[in-house]
């Protein structure tokens, strides 16, 4: 997606999340709602991430087996390409090590929605401090805040135009190795489009009659701004962190996958068992399949139910 098409897609959710009635004169995140319910993208996206949660909330608990530990270690042959798979003990079989697969999936779950969540909350606050401040200027403050507005959002163009994966890998290079660094360098490929998205939808509502009324009756702008507009305004950056969690799922697999991520190997996590995966695919396939299915059906989980939101608030794409 070109950055021009990004930034487009942007103000549109802005623009229709901000709106508070839709045509016929209903709530429209009610009739939103209405629609979600009746959507099987939406329910099939909701099952997955609902699936994904519990496992990674549950999944210390129920795992048969102690992720880290080599218990089979003796009945893996490496350098023969002996590896033991699916059986009664191990329902997913053994890694390069001995250690159950079947676990490891369980408590690297945990792990990878960690990641996501946290990125995420990182990217939401500091891209809304951006927008919130951004949005607030050129609304209501004049000539000077046009030039700060200005400012604000070139910057967040440009972060916009490069490529998501390559700034999340050039922030985590920066930063060195660690579980951190992975949370902060996808965080930081997320703060350019709550900053965005958050400015529209404060542009959006800085038109409002509400807003007018409020100004008329000489109600101060820093009131009207943080009691009104800013509360009002946040519907797009809610409906935004379905699909950011999706990419930051994938995006912090990434970083693992290249080795910036935890450096205790040992610890599971997707993104690090489909690295360690990679040496042993033509013996043992598997191994690099499981984690892989992990990261896929999560991130499509997020996405299918990120995208049915955006299309029950579009009227053009209701049918």
């Amino acid at each position: 997606m070109s950055p021009l098409a990004k930034q487009e897609r942007i103000d549109r959710l802005a623009e229709l999340t901000a709106r508070r009635e839709d045509p016929a004169g209903g709530s429209l995140w009610r009739e939103a709602l209405r629609r979600l319910r009746h959507s099987k993208m939406a329910l099939v996206g909701g099952a997955v991430m609902a699936v994904f949660v519990l496992l990674a909330v549950l999944g210390p608990w129920i795992a048969p087996h102690d992720p880290t530990a080599q218990l089979w270690r003796d009945e893996v042959r490496v350098n023969q390409s002996l590896f033991v798979g699916p059986r009664g003990e191990n329902w997913l079989g053994l890694d390069h090590l001995g250690r159950d697969q079947l676990s490891r999936m369980l408590v690297g779950a945990r792990q990878t929605l960690m990641v996501g969540v946290v990125s995420t909350v990182l990217g939401f606050t500091v891209g809304a401090l951006i927008g919130g401040v951004s949005g607030a200027a050129l609304a209501f403050g004049g000539r000077a805040g046009r030039r700060l507005d200005t400012v604000l959002m070139r910057f967040t163009d440009m972060a916009l135009a490069l490529p998501s994966l390559l700034l999340a890998v050039s922030v985590a290079a920066v930063l060195g190795q660690s579980l951190t660094t992975v949370m902060i360098a996808v965080g930081v490929v997320q703060v350019p489009v709550f900053a965005r998205l958050l400015r529209g939808s404060m542009l959006a509502q800085a038109g409002a009659d509400y807003v007018l009324a409020a100004r008329a009756t000489g109600v101060r702008r820093r009131r009207i701004v943080l009691a009104h507009v800013l509360p009002n305004s946040l519907g797009p950056a809610i409906v935004q962190t379905t699909l950011a969690l999706a990419t930051a799922i994938i995006e912090a697999a990434a970083l693992s996958y290249l080795g910036l991520g935890n450096p205790d190997a040992s610890q599971p996590e997707w993104g690090v068992m489909l690295a360690q995966a990679q040496r042993f695919f033509d013996a043992e396939p598997m191994m690099a399949v499981y984690p892989a299915l992990g990261i896929i059906v999560t991130a499509l989980g997020f996405t299918l139910l990120g995208e049915a939101l955006r299309e029950a608030l579009d009227p053009k794409l209701r049918s």
